[in-house]
């Protein structure tokens, strides 16, 4: 009967022995208190307190965490934005007792200093300024954060502006503005390269009546060797250069018409075309040619009177 009184005594004993011993997890800070009172702070590892009289207060981690804080606020051109900011922060190892007994809700000390100096800052810029001086906010909130949680055991790592939101109608605004500015820059493209094409469409048309003048005058130049060959041919034989042009010109009259003979579905119309053209023709090529001589001749007496 005696034995069977110690079995509790015996449990009780390993109970308080098993609870004296408690493991710290890696990057985790424990707080030990003693009737009330704060006795230490307990690192990673397997730890001792006494039973009955030590207790756990608390534990805090060491980690690096993150907070994320939606604020609504106003640009100085009167667009209501919403931000969010991003908040890394972290215990001091070191702060461990001021982390725990100075400041009961960490999180709302870090909000109401987000919300105090994003709000104090956004109201200063306009609406473009605020996506060009984002990373200006971030390291504002985090020098105000630095200097208000370094007295709390926090150590601020670093604060980013992960969002920025203009109400919806703006950002269509917004959106309509960025699609007329590319359509402008678009049509003066387009303006450009429609320019190039007229400018390089001239070029190459001035190119080609050049080339074109150019084969007329050489087609004319070698029209006009062939007839001065003619006209020495008809000279050798005793017929002088005014009858042999006249002469050449009328074949070339009746080798055209016999040409367009030849066409069945020809337009071209040869004036004057009557069975008398040609020797009327030929009458006044003649007379033409008498009379540029001897105004020719006329001129040259006078040129040569004047000289002397």
């Amino acid at each position: 009967m005696e034995n069977y009184i110690f079995i509790p005594i015996i449990f009780f004993t390993v109970i308080i022995i098993i609870s004296a011993f408690f493991i710290v997890r890696q990057q985790t800070a424990a707080i030990i208190e003693r009737f009330g009172r704060f006795e230490s702070i307990r690192q990673s590892g397997l730890r001792f307190k006494i039973p009955l009289v030590d207790r756990i207060a608390g534990k805090l981690s060491l980690k690096i965490q993150q907070l994320d804080v939606i604020i609504e606020t106003k640009t100085l051109d009167d667009v209501f934005v919403r931000l969010k900011v991003s908040v890394q922060y972290k215990v001091i190892r070191d702060k461990v007792y001021d982390a725990f007994y100075k400041l009961d809700y960490p999180h709302d000390q870090i909000t109401s200093y987000v919300f105090d100096v994003v709000r104090a800052e956004v109201p200063k810029m306009k609406l473009d300024d605020v996506f060009v001086r984002k990373d200006d906010i971030a390291i504002a909130v985090k020098s105000e954060l630095n200097d208000a949680m370094i007295e709390y055991g926090y150590d601020i790592i670093k604060t980013l502006v992960t969002d920025i939101d203009p109400d919806s109608q703006v950002k269509a605004a917004m959106n309509r503005i960025n699609a007329s500015e590319r359509e402008k820059i678009a049509a003066q493209f387009e303006g450009d390269a429609a320019r190039i094409l007229i400018v390089e469409k001239a070029k190459a048309e001035a190119e080609s009546k050049r080339l074109q003048g150019q084969g007329i005058a050489d087609q004319r130049r070698e029209i006009a060797r062939g007839l001065e060959e003619s006209v020495e041919v008809l000279n050798k034989v005793g017929i002088n250069s005014q009858e042999a042009s006249a002469l050449i010109v009328v074949t070339q009259h009746y080798d055209t018409l016999q040409s367009i003979g030849q066409e069945t579905n020809s337009n071209l119309i040869l004036l004057p075309n009557s069975p008398q053209a040609g020797s009327q023709m030929l009458n006044d090529m003649v007379a033409s040619f008498t009379a540029s001589n001897q105004i020719g001749e006329a001129m040259k007496n006078a040129k040569k009177k004047k000289e002397e």
